[in-house]
């Protein structure tokens, strides 16, 4: 059967000559029009307004994935525009905190911790010390949202890439103080827990003292047999070589490293050393692999406050302070804690 003949006519154009000149000569105008009005919004000079927190204090900070250097980069600095120039301190303490320690932050804002910006930096301007709670991320959008409104209220944290999670303390540590030496010029980087009272004004003092070693673990140091932890085994001909049955490390509430110590964990890539489950053994393994001078002060771990005491926590019944968002508030109204004359001390 033959196909039926197909006729082909042709297409009518969309716009005619004219009408498609009037339609690019509008599109231009409209280009030239918004340009100007985009010119003169940034050629013209601010009306005064001034942000209150102009100058933020809490950022996040990103890992440089493509740099086998290890170094951090700080993205998302919260109201400024991501610089990464490092501040000058004595010493940086990073307070470390979660998403189930609202409380403790609270209690900490309301004893020796400011809870606005004019304080931390009367604070950092007389001990040469600044403060920071630093917290990791979660899956939970509701807290994700509710520490987002915190963060913008009292701007006073360090928030890692990394997932908050207490098995992973180890790799939150790490983190942090690759972090820490990003951010901040210090001779010193501290770890504290927010379940310690501190006293910032006599830890700038123990931190101010002189030392021979460049390489310093300054802490409250402990000894507990190595062969409780089975994954330590890999220190038994080491101990036995020393004649040693003890494996030394700083209490984990808290322990400061020098810069030249921080120097070399930024240096490491996030698997080079072995992780164990508490991060304060952790750490400690590691300073035993590097040539660090142990330096043990008992003034970091004082069940009360003393004359000369520089951390309180309820040792040995706790891992910090027991019951810490009352306990915060009720020795911050003891005279000795809060309103004693800063002592110096040979320790």
């Amino acid at each position: 059967m033959p196909s039926s003949p197909k006729f082909f006519y042709p297409r009518q154009p969309w716009l005619s000559y004219n009408q498609r000149s009037s339609f690019l000569i509008c599109c231009i105008l409209i280009g030239i029009t918004g340009f100007s009005f985009g010119l003169v919004a940034i050629l013209r000079p601010s009306s005064g307004y001034k942000c209150r927190n102009a100058e933020p204090r809490s950022v996040s900070v990103v890992w440089e994935r493509s740099s086998s250097s290890g170094r951090v980069g700080v993205g998302n600095r919260i109201g400024s525009d991501g610089g990464q120039e490092r501040h000058k301190v004595m010493a940086f303490v990073g307070i470390q905190t979660g998403f189930g320690s609202a409380g403790r932050r609270r209690s900490l804002r309301k004893t020796w911790m400011p809870s606005d910006h004019e304080g931390l930096q009367r604070l950092e301007e007389a001990t040469g010390l600044a403060f920071r709670f630093v917290i990791g991320r979660c899956s939970d959008r509701s807290k994700m949202r509710e520490l987002r409104e915190e963060v913008a209220e009292f701007d006073d944290f360090v928030l890692l890439d990394i997932e908050e999670e207490y098995s992973r303390l180890p790799y939150k540590t790490l983190a942090f103080f690759k972090a820490a030496y990003g951010l901040f010029d210090s001779d010193f980087y501290v770890k504290a827990d927010d379940d310690i009272y501190l006293r910032p004004d006599r830890l700038s003092l123990l931190l101010a003292k002189e030392r021979s070693h460049p390489q310093t673990y300054l802490g409250c140091m402990k000894k507990g047999p190595v062969f409780t932890d089975p994954k330590l085994k890999w220190y038994e001909p080491l101990s036995s070589l020393l004649g040693k049955e003890y494996f030394l490390h700083a209490y984990g509430p808290i322990y400061a490293l020098s810069a030249d110590v921080v120097v070399s964990l930024v240096a490491l890539k996030n698997d080079s050393f072995r992780m164990f489950s508490n991060e304060d053994v952790t750490i400690g393994s590691w300073m035993l692999a590097m040539n660090v001078n142990h330096e043990d002060s008992r003034l970091l771990c004082e069940p009360q406050c003393t004359p000369s005491s520089v951390a309180v926590w309820d040792i040995p019944k706790c891992s910090g302070l027991c019951n810490p968002e009352k306990r915060l508030l009720e020795l911050h109204e003891k005279e000795m804690c809060s309103k004693s004359p800063t002592l110096a001390s040979d320790e």
